[in-house]
């Protein structure tokens, strides 16, 4: 694995970023096991992160930057080609890879993969940053499948009580998890109003409308004595039909028809959002 940030490239249109990162994802697929669907519907929400923070042209030395925490780790691969899309790896293909975010890998501000734990970490960055007087933003994203931790719901109760207002959570609500649906599993909802309960401000919002999570983001940038979470509405798999809404593609491999199925279907996708 290669840990040498590569120079930045031009700003992009986030739609083009994150067309660009779900075809590297169908990509990495052809040598190794992948979290697709997952990993698919969480793209809109990195790519929005990293713009709405400016992290990509940011010095990753500076103990001021704004913090990101993939907290549903398995998701990894799309961090990887986000990050790629932006310049900030040189690789074209993971290789041997981890399947979770791993120290040493630019852009990855924490190791993850035990579901549950991000938020805390997040927290805990969050507060340091408070202590010290900074006033960068932490976010961390999340599943919610992964919300049937809980170790979540105790990070919240902290940051809510030491009123993080720098910390935002994303949770990627495509409604999926490994073993079916996150209603049949274990029913999480309403979850707006539980947040609510634990003293989260609470906004919800379209995961793949990058103009609503930017306008979204923006409202988390003014201090208002609470944290934000933003309940983001996605698609698992999104934007290959025969993987949407299916826990059959939460992890797989592609061989080379339906490599090229999954890059024609993302092609024609962005042919109808043109037109």
């Amino acid at each position: 694995m290669t840990s040498t940030r590569a120079a930045a490239g031009p700003v992009r249109a986030p739609a083009e970023l994150a067309l660009g990162a779900r075809r590297r994802i169908l990509r990495f697929a052809e040598d190794q096991q992948v979290h697709l669907g997952s990993s698919l519907s969480v793209v809109d929400l990195l790519v929005a992160v990293l713009r709405e923070t400016g992290a990509p042209a940011g010095d990753p030395s500076d103990p001021g930057r704004p913090r990101l925490v993939l907290s549903k780790g398995h998701a990894v691969w799309a961090l990887y080609a986000v990050l790629a899309e932006h310049g900030l790896l040189d690789t074209e293909r993971p290789g041997p890879w981890a399947g979770h975010p791993v120290d040493g890998v630019p852009g990855v501000d924490a190791a993850t993969g035990a579901l549950g734990h991000g938020l805390s970490i997040g927290a805990g960055l969050a507060e340091a940053a408070r202590l010290q007087g900074r006033g960068h933003r932490t976010h961390v994203v999340l599943g919610d499948g992964e919300l049937n931790e809980g170790s979540v719901w105790e990070a919240a109760m902290f940051a809510a009580h030491r009123r993080l207002d720098r910390l935002v959570a994303l949770v990627d609500v495509n409604g999926m998890q490994q073993e079916g649906t996150t209603a049949e599993v274990l029913d999480l909802g309403p979850l707006d109003r539980k947040w609510r309960a634990f003293g989260w401000r609470t906004v919800t919002v379209d995961g793949h409308d990058h103009a609503a999570l930017r306008a979204a983001l923006a409202e988390t940038a003014a201090p208002d004595g609470q944290p934000t979470v933003l309940l983001a509405h996605t698609v698992k798999g999104k934007g290959v039909p025969f993987m949407e809404h299916s826990a059959d593609w939460h992890t797989g491999t592609l061989d080379p028809a339906r490599l090229a199925a999954a890059l024609a279907a993302l092609d024609r996708g962005r042919a109808v959002a043109d037109d």
